[in-house]
């Protein structure tokens, strides 16, 4: 029988446990909020694509943006913590102040293109088959999008979008024109999906006022589900589009707002030789305990278990050596 662990070991297994929650690295923080009142890659934000597009502007406090579709798709980006799913409250809100906005910049795609701002998965949206303006195509149509789309003025009314693409390139969308985001005016936009009802709300105003209505988006009953880990404002290549933009603006005073981490009130304990783990879950998350010896390998120390909106344990099975250490990892089925 393996002697049993001193006090100082049994801290080292909880801490790296309390450390290591794959999936909640906001733990207890249900929101993101960035003002760029000092440099937010210090907070997590990275950008991915072209990186001369996004600008952070030390004076004025603020992003500068530019929108350019004869580029690759590139988004100034950060993680959620969590994985957003059609069944999770959440929201966003954002300033935003254009400065140009020009269409038909290719000779070849004449029409309006968009401007965007909101939710992917990153992992779909860097992919080298994602082609936002493709729409409905099983090849190379955008998946797991919940996001703020503006579409200039190309003739047909400039077009407030709110739009959300399922995991399997579903569409919801509502336009609502002509709503032109005028130049040199302030807008703050705030978008709030409600879960009960599965509905998104765009409540926007201009100089303080508001500005609209844009209709609601509602989630037809055959609508797939989604995943979104990421919130980003968006440049999107124009590649399969009939149009083209090219736009420069300033992002300012972003809030994004999430669901409680899938796991809570983590703690840890031995029973004998066998590490336990006991934690707040949630529904639709699956969990498992996994251990590693050198934290580079991590094998499953328990079966998964299906998350409950309640107290949840797991432990491992097998009775641990001195350098055992432990995390708890939560994923969306």
């Amino acid at each position: 029988m393996s002697p049993p662990k001193t006090n100082v070991e049994s801290m080292r297994v909880c801490l790296f446990l309390l450390l290591c929650v794959v999936a909640a690295a906001f733990s207890g923080a249900a929101t993101i909020e960035e003002n760029f009142a000092s440099d937010p890659a210090t907070r997590g934000w990275r950008i991915n694509g072209q990186t001369a597009l996004f600008r952070w502007n030390s004076a004025d406090g603020n992003l500068e943006a530019t929108w350019d579709s004869s580029k690759s798709n590139s988004f100034f980006h950060h993680p959620l913590g969590t994985i957003l799913a059609k069944n999770d409250d959440f929201g966003f809100a954002f300033d935003l102040r254009m400065g140009d906005v020009t269409i038909g910049v290719n000779s070849n795609k004449l029409f309006t293109f968009e401007l965007a701002v909101g939710f992917l998965n990153l992992a779909d949206a860097t992919s080298t088959n994602f082609q936002r303006g493709v729409g409905v195509n099983a090849a190379t149509g955008p998946r797991n999008v919940a996001e703020f789309a503006y579409f200039p003025d190309s003739g047909f009314g400039a077009t407030s979008s709110p739009t959300i693409i399922s995991s399997n390139n579903q569409f919801a969308v509502v336009f609502d024109s002509p709503l032109e985001l005028s130049v040199g005016d302030l807008f703050r936009v705030k978008m709030i999906y409600v879960a009960t009802n599965q509905t998104l709300s765009t409540l926007v105003t201009r100089n303080g006022l508001p500005f609209g209505p844009i209709k609601e988006l509602k989630l037809g009953a055959s609508f797939a589900d989604f995943r979104l880990n990421t919130f980003a404002i968006s440049s999107y290549s124009d590649t399969g589009a009939d149009g083209s933009i090219l736009a420069h603006g300033i992002v300012d005073n972003v809030v994004v707002t999430l669901p409680d981490p899938p796991i809570s009130s983590l703690a840890g304990i031995f029973t004998g030789d066998i590490w336990r783990v006991e934690f707040t879950g949630q529904t639709n998350w699956l969990y498992t305990l996994e251990r590693t010896a050198d934290l580079h390998s991590w094998t499953a120390a328990s079966p998964v278990t299906a998350g409950v909106e309640g107290p949840l344990f797991q432990e491992d099975s097998d009775a641990i050596g001195s350098n055992a250490l432990y995390r708890v990892r939560a994923e969306r089925p």
